[in-house]
């Protein structure tokens, strides 16, 4: 039996090198082109040149880990310098913070809304390209990797709205797109957190994840990539390493997906992404993140529940004292919050089948905003979505807080 156990294991990761052996590295040579300047921060690289006003800090989390976190107080052509609401932007899975600022200024809801009166803040969780220290760890000690979207909501997002909260003396506003609606809602939940909200948008929002429809992901999960990785002991997962391009290369060899459009093959058609910007965005995108967060998302998908990291019976028993974890429950979201959601019909991650599994579980009703052609990635980088998406968020969210204005 104990043979048959480390034969077991061993498959994995046999199969991983033999996809390996057989991968062209063809597709991917733009992220070994593109290289991104490490030594600026967010404010010096994409704010502070177009004159909008930005500062720097950092925030400690529990577990040690130190964010960075940007903020703009008000718009490049404010009259007055006073400070509107603040607003918290959460990024999605391989993004970071500058995400929310990496096409212009009349496109980008990071500039939008500081440019509508709200005192504008910006997260970039562990791992990523500007949150890279540890009180204890550096990058290349496991255990600065051992983390996934649980503690991301519980520690990371605890951490940053407490600090806003401190720093504004007022509850925020918190924005987030696809991870970052994971991490909102897990950490709606948990009243220490929720008292700090005052209300949330949510762009392409996921709890569920059993309807996913992207091939690319489909074909990871079925291919059991995260427990290949862990088995090779990879525990960050760099798509700009030799080892992340074997990894998406490998996946792609395969005549049903169409990997010379990744992202398309990954999120989905989208309607008004512009391709043209491609080289651009990767000076930017995509950041790390952990194999363990990974994991924890194709648990998701195969037993389609929004619960906790699952370690397994014994481990379970020892960190949640039940052999199942425990899911978050969405029913323990405050019906007094303020929700608006987001979604599209051609996303492949945030299936609209699930954006409903997700609403079904709410105690209130949040206002929504369902557009028919848009695919994840048309809500934060498609250039139409200032006028599709962004115009009905502001909306929500001066109608919460009143209309305020820097101008």
């Amino acid at each position: 039996m104990g043979a048959d156990l480390h034969a077991t294991k061993l498959l994995p990761l046999l199969y991983l090198l033999f996809l390996f052996a057989h991968a062209s590295c063809s597709h991917f040579e733009a992220l070994r082109r593109s290289s991104p300047n490490y030594s600026a921060g967010v404010c010096d690289l994409l704010l502070l040149p177009l004159g909008y006003p930005c500062t720097e800090h950092t925030v400690e989390t529990k577990d040690g880990f130190i964010l960075s976190v940007q903020n703009i107080p008000y718009g490049k052509n404010a009259l007055r310098k006073n400070r509107g609401p603040p607003v918290y932007l959460q990024h999605g899975l391989f993004q970071g913070g500058d995400a929310w600022f990496i096409n212009s200024c009349e496109q980008s809801l990071g500039y939008i809304l500081a440019d509508n009166g709200f005192d504008v803040w910006v997260g970039n969780v562990r791992g990523t390209r500007w949150s890279k220290n540890h009180t204890s760890f550096n990058v290349h000690d496991k255990e600065f990797w051992d983390w996934s979207w649980q503690e991301l909501a519980q520690y990371d997002l605890l951490a940053i709205l407490s600090y806003i909260n401190l720093e504004t003396q007022s509850k925020v506003i918190y924005v987030g797109h696809s991870q970052g609606t994971i991490m909102g809602l897990a950490a709606f939940t948990m009243p220490e957190i929720a008292e700090l909200i005052h209300s949330a948008a949510l762009l392409c929002p996921i709890s569920y994840l059993n309807h996913l429809t992207s091939r690319f992901v489909r074909r990871a999960v079925a291919l059991h990539l995260d427990q290949m990785l862990e088995t090779m002991g990879i525990h960050q997962l760099n798509f700009r390493s030799d080892m992340g391009i074997q990894v998406l290369d490998s996946l792609c060899d395969d005549e049903q997906i169409d990997c010379s459009n990744l992202l398309s093959s990954i999120t989905g058609s989208n309607c008004c992404f512009n391709a043209s910007r491609v080289e651009y965005y990767l000076e930017y995108e995509p950041h790390p993140s952990s194999t363990k967060n990974l994991r924890h998302l194709f648990q998701m998908i195969r037993k389609g529940t929004f619960a906790k990291y699952d370690y397994g019976w014994w481990g379970n028993l020892q960190r949640y004292g039940a052999p199942h974890p425990p899911s978050f429950d969405l029913n323990d979201i405050p019906d007094s919050l303020p929700l608006w959601f987001a979604y599209g019909g051609l996303d492949a991650l945030a299936d609209v089948t699930d954006v409903r599994h997700t609403l079904s579980e709410l105690r209130s009703e949040p206002e929504l905003l369902y557009l028919d052609n848009y695919g994840h990635i048309d809500f934060i980088l498609s250039p139409e979505a200032s006028g599709d998406v962004y115009g009905d968020l502001i909306r929500f969210l001066k109608s919460t807080v009143g209309t305020r204005s820097s101008s």
